[in-house]
């Protein structure tokens, strides 16, 4: 299944690092060299998000996982959602992710996609970073999307250690009003990390948003490619 053969017009630049594209062929755009993060803007079914709040609502800080999962999907198969919720948007949730499979499989030519969908109480990586991998997909279907920073004007010697334990926004990482950018819930993010080709410390500077407990539980979905060895 080919979703990406369409072309796609992409909008929005930010500062020659990041693209928005409208419709899912768009996301050929991150092969352009200069291109870090690319995000497939979309709106959220309102069935969809019904779901989601639905099994929201059954979660407290100290709960499992309950529409959590991992693994490897191969080709045709939906994914299995442990302990959905009886609800309408259930097939709707597994659609679309079945789709976004298929989708980041097509653009990266690969036969496995691992996936993780994962229901977060607290961010599980607060502090801006790059990722050691070629290529990452993200998508939150509840609370927001990845953040991220615009590689022009950022000292990427203050990632890691050495922020030596200083806040991002005051380590040095970021010039001085940076706008920390934010993937809306549901728009599709493709990051670049810091192994894709010619990429060698390049990678897209992002971080989780901060989870309160007003706005946990946090429902991601992660991919990426995987191919034989």
């Amino acid at each position: 299944m080919n979703m990406l053969a369409e072309s796609s017009v992409l909008t929005g630049p930010c500062e020659g690092r990041a693209v928005f594209t409208p419709g899912v062929a768009g996301m050929t755009g991150i092969f352009d060299p200069d291109v870090q993060i690319l995000v497939w803007t979309r709106d959220m079914p309102d069935a969809l998000s019904d779901y989601i709040e639905c099994a929201a609502s059954r979660m407290s800080a100290s709960s499992r996982m309950l529409i959590g999962a991992q693994g490897q999907l191969p080709e045709s198969a939906l994914p299995v959602l442990p302990d959905q919720p009886d609800h309408e948007g259930r097939f709707l949730m597994q659609s679309d992710v079945r789709m976004l499979v298929e989708a980041f499989s097509d653009l990266m030519d690969c036969p496995t996609v691992a996936l993780r969908l994962e229901v977060l109480q607290r961010a599980m990586c607060p502090r801006f970073h790059t990722d050691r991998v070629g290529i990452r997909l993200l998508c939150a279907y509840r609370g927001e999307g990845t953040q991220w920073i615009d590689d022009q004007g950022a000292n990427r010697q203050k990632l890691g250690r050495g922020a030596q334990g200083a806040p991002d926004e005051s380590s040095g990482l970021m010039p001085p009003g940076a706008q920390i950018h934010t993937v809306e819930k549901f728009h599709v993010a493709l990051l670049k990390g810091d192994l894709w080709q010619g990429n060698a410390g390049r990678g897209v500077i992002h971080r989780s948003p901060e989870i309160t407990p007003s706005t946990a539980p946090r429902v991601l979905l992660a991919l990426d490619a995987v191919w034989p060895d």
